[in-house]
C-alpha cells in the first residue's frame, strides 16, 4: 500500500498570520491535534501542533529557565531560552510553527511511512504533490490500515483497490447524506472495503454505506468497524 491509499485528502491547513489563540480554537473545534501551515502562495511553510501550544504565558504554563553561570555552553543555552520565550510569547501560527518539515510523496511505499514517522517521532506527515499539500498521513491511518490486512501479505491488487476507493469516494462525494464520511476512514484491501464508522452512526447510514461499496465494481465484501463516540466531559 501507498500514501495515497490511506492519507486524508480533507486536509485542514492554517495560515502563517492566524493568531495563536484562533489556532487554538480551530484545533480543539475541529478535534485535531496539529495542521500544515500553507502560506499565500499554497506551498508548506511549516507545521503546527498542540504542542506548540503547551507552554504559553498566557496560562502560566511557560516554561522556566534558571540563570546559571557563564560556562562554555551559555550560547547554547540562550538560544534554547531565547525558542522558548518565542513558543511561549509570540502571537502568530509564524512564531511557534516548525519550520522543518518532514514530507513524503503519494506514491510513497507505507513501509518509508511508518519508518519516518517513528525516526523523526513525528505523529503526522504531509503528502505532497507539485509542492504542494495534497494530504496528511496519521499513526492513526497506519494502524488502521493495520486492521484491514487480517494479517495477510500483500497482494498484486493495489492498482485495483485503489481505483475501487477512488469511485467511492467519488460517489459518496456526490450524497448529501454522505458528507462526514471521510476518504481516511475508507481502506480498500484485496477488493474489501472497509469503513471506519462511529458506533452511534445510524443504521439507516451503515446500511446506504454498504449499498454504495457494493455498487462499484470489483467490490467482493464490505466490513464496517466502529469505533467508540468522543464522549463529552461533564463538569
Amino acid at each position: 500500500m501507498r500514501a495515497m491509499d490511506i492519507m486524508t485528502t480533507d486536509v485542514i491547513t492554517v495560515d502563517p498570520e492566524m493568531t495563536v489563540q484562533a489556532l487554538a480554537a480551530l484545533l480543539a473545534e475541529r478535534g485535531i491535534s496539529g495542521a500544515p501551515v500553507v502560506g499565500p502562495d499554497g506551498r508548506l511553510a511549516g507545521v503546527v501542533s498542540e504542542g506548540d501550544l503547551l507552554h504559553r504565558a498566557e496560562i502560566g504554563t511557560a516554561r522556566r529557565h534558571r540563570v546559571r553561570r557563564r560556562s562554555w555552553w551559555l550560547d547554547h543555552f540562550a538560544s534554547e531560552a531565547a525558542r522558548d520565550y518565542v513558543k511561549a510569547h509570540g502571537r502568530t501560527v509564524r512564531d511557534i510553527m516548525t519550520q522543518e518539515v518532514v514530507t513524503v510523496s503519494e506514491d510513497a511505499e507505507l513501509a518509508d511511512v511508518a519508518e519516518l514517522l517513528e525516526a523523526k517521532r513525528v505523529k503526522r506527515v504531509p503528502v505532497m504533490r507539485d509542492n504542494k499539500v495534497v494530504g496528511i498521513i496519521t499513526r492513526a491511518n497506519i494502524v488502521r490500515a493495520v486492521g484491514a490486512t487480517k494479517g495477510a501479505p500483500p497482494r498484486e491488487t493495489e492498482g485495483d483497490d485503489r481505483a475501487i476507493r477512488a469511485r467511492l469516494i467519488a460517489e459518496l462525494g456526490r450524497e448529501e447524506w454522505a458528507t462526514t464520511v471521510w476518504p481516511e476512514d475508507i481502506i480498500v484491501r484485496d477488493g474489501v472495503v472497509h469503513f471506519w464508522l462511529s458506533d452511534d452512526e445510524s443504521h439507516e447510514k451503515r446500511e446506504a454505506l454498504r449499498v454504495a461499496a457494493e455498487s462499484i465494481a470489483g467490490v467482493g465484501k464490505v466490513q464496517q468497524h466502529f469505533v467508540p463516540t468522543a464522549a463529552v466531559p461533564s463538569f
